[in-house]
């Protein structure tokens, strides 16, 4: 486990005429970083074929002015007379050159990053956008930030006083990045810096740039307030935004003149940031795995290995209820028989918490009990054997089979199993509990009586640019496009709440058993976004009315043992407010395998991804 990141805060400068001393007084204040023009912002040039005719000698400071390491230390802004998009060819023409000299000054120096400041407007910056991805690709060196505003500066109020005044469409910022960074092509290497407001926009817009890339939030000191201390401080709304965004660890740059000395500003934002901080279970479990791909677990097919069980059984939620399903069941099992032992089976016992539940559950009830352990990881009946000959003795039988090849002695009052994945039947719990449930009597009762997957749409710029990382030349080419990824969503905006989606009950009522599935699910768009993929989570009912859940409106708290399950698409998907989006989801199964397909109908039709299993498939 990682500890938590300190605060990050850099300090911008309008004019840094003696940069060594500027750099020195901001980590005085203990700022990590300075914003600078690495030229004066008033000094024009003027380019003709190629060269630049200007004032004699260099036309800026030279990199001896600071060791390469204190470079580090400083990003790069660029004067506002720059306007690449100028329609004046002249403007444009200089505009570009300019840039393009102080980005290969900023690539000379190895900054750590740049800063971009958008345009207003939608098609106000797509010559910018050509320039970017251009020295990036060229470079590949520094970070990009693009400096965006939380809200339209130029937002104005139009009346109905007549049908010649309608009243105009305000163009959203995030509509200016979102523009620029599909010109850009979801360029891994830019973020964007995000401008705070005085007055801080609707709950929904602020959530939608939750699932952008956010490096930086840009705080003006005019937003501080002044408390009855003496001390700059923010509004309770600006606090929760920073709170909101803490979870993405983003850094702060202070703008405008300071007010207070620098170090307040920069105590203040540290004590916020820790105070953002979570040090629960699950955050500390789940520290360094945010927003990071894996591919699900297929334990039917591969052992697995000790440190995988080890991190599953440190979960604090998931065996405290299993055990008090077991309890539960125990006592529902002996108000309807006559004294004697019952039977619990454990099918896919692991290293064997789950039978040590059973056995504390007996213990709780004053019941006699006989478990039998099944498990076929040769390795972990190893550990089995271990346990059973120095603990559990004749209580606990431990077999070394798959579960779907065993003939029991005896049939089960309790059968109880822990099968489930991400996304509910993803390490294909149907196909063995339906084999296994031949070994359970009448009246007995399986734990987990059933579980439900659930799908919601997500924008994840940040998920996209990871999943077109994973390019194998030997498959599909976009083999990396459909299929599921188990992940700790974090960077996300979440479009629609999740909606259920496959149930599967054991023991199943069906007469005829088929685990396939296919539903169509209808989500309501309520502002502009884009469509990267679909969340993935299930609940279960382990007995009655205990629940294990992961699907965000009934999670469980504090438990870790499931992370979410991404769903990507091959393409993002533009959406506008009040659109339709209809997604169809097949569960497919062979003798040999099972998988999913996925796509879209509304708003627009979308290829079925992972069609026949042609990239993704669950072994049997």
């Amino acid at each position: 486990m990682t500890s938590q990141r300190p605060v990050s805060c850099g300090l911008e400068y309008s004019c840094a005429s003696d940069l060594p001393k500027c750099l020195d007084d901001a980590r005085s204040s203990k700022f990590d970083f300075i914003c600078i023009n690495l030229v004066h912002p008033l000094y024009k040039r003027e380019f003709i074929s190629g060269l630049a005719k200007d004032r004699p000698g260099p036309f800026t400071r030279p990199d001896l002015i600071l060791p390469s390491s204190d470079w580090n230390s400083v990003i790069a802004k660029f004067p506002p007379l720059i306007n690449v998009d100028s329609p004046n060819p002249i403007i444009r023409k200089n505009s570009e050159e300019t840039l393009k000299q102080e980005m290969s000054l900023a690539s000379h120096f190895s900054l750590p990053s740049i800063l971009i400041k958008l345009r207003y407007g939608i098609s106000e910056n797509v010559n910018l956008a050509r320039i970017i991805s251009e020295k990036i690709i060229q470079n590949n060196c520094y970070q990009v930030w693009v400096e965006v505003p939380m809200e339209n500066p130029k937002k104005q109020t139009y009346s109905y006083r007549s049908e010649k005044c309608p009243k105009i469409a305000e163009e959203s910022p995030w509509e200016w990045w979102n523009a620029f960074r599909t010109l850009c092509d979801y360029n891994k290497k830019m973020g964007i810096a995000l401008v705070v407001s005085h007055d801080l926009p609707e709950s929904d817009e602020i959530d939608r740039w939750l699932g952008e890339p956010v490096r930086c939030l840009i705080l003006q000191t005019s937003v501080f307030l002044t408390n009855k201390k003496g001390y700059p401080v923010l509004s309770k709304a600006h606090q929760g935004l920073v709170k909101k965004f803490a979870a993405l660890e983003v850094q702060f740059l202070l703008r405008g003149c300071t007010y207070f000395t620098s170090s307040t500003y920069h105590n203040y934002l540290d004590f916020l940031w820790k105070g953002c901080q979570k040090h629960g279970t699950v955050e500390r479990f789940a520290k360094g795995y945010e927003d990071y791909l894996q591919n699900p677990l297929q334990p039917l097919m591969d052992n697995l290995e000790s440190q995988t069980y080890e991190i599953f059984e440190k979960d604090p939620v998931k065996y405290r209820e299993y055990q008090t399903a077991i309890c539960e069941a125990l006592k529902a099992i002996a108000s309807k028989i006559e004294k004697r032992q019952i039977i619990i089976m454990v099918v896919g016992a692991g290293r064997g918490p789950l039978v040590t539940a059973s056995l504390n559950a007996a213990d709780l009830t004053c019941l006699d009990v006989k478990v039998y352990a099944v498990e076929k990881n040769p390795n972990a009946v190893i550990t089995l054997q271990a346990i059973q000959r120095d603990m559990w003795k004749d209580k606990v039988t431990v077999v070394s089979c798959d579960m779907r090849n065993w003939t029991p002695p005896e049939l089960a009052d309790i059968i109880v199993s822990e099968l489930l994945g991400s996304f509910g039947d993803n390490e294909l719990s149907p196909e063995c509990l339906d084999n296994v449930m031949q070994f359970l009597k009448d009246d007995g009762i399986n734990i987990p009586q059933s579980y439900t997957s659930y799908i919601a749409p997500i924008q994840s710029h940040k998920l996209h640019c990871e999943v077109r990382q994973l390019r194998d030349k030997d498959r599909h080419p976009l083999a990396h496009f459909e299929m599921p990824y188990v992940v700790h969503l974090q960077n996300k905006y979440d479009i629609a709440n999740p909606q259920p989606l496959f149930t599967f009950k054991h023991p199943n009522p069906d007469v005829f058993k088929d685990n396939s599935r296919y539903e169509t699910k209808i989500f309501s768009v309520t502002q502009n976004c884009v469509l990267h993929g679909f969340s993935g989570y299930f609940t279960t009912v382990l007995y009655e009315n205990i629940i294990l859940s992961i699907e965000p409106n009934t999670i469980s708290p504090d438990m870790f043992s499931w992370f979410p399950i991404f769903f990507p698409i091959k393409e993002p998907i533009q959406l506008k407010a009040g659109d339709e989006l209809v997604v169809h989801f097949w569960r497919k199964c062979s003798p040999n395998k099972v998988w999913y397909e996925w796509c879209l109908s509304k708003p627009v039709p979308v290829s079925i991804h992972n069609s026949n299993g042609r990239s993704s498939t669950i072994g049997l």
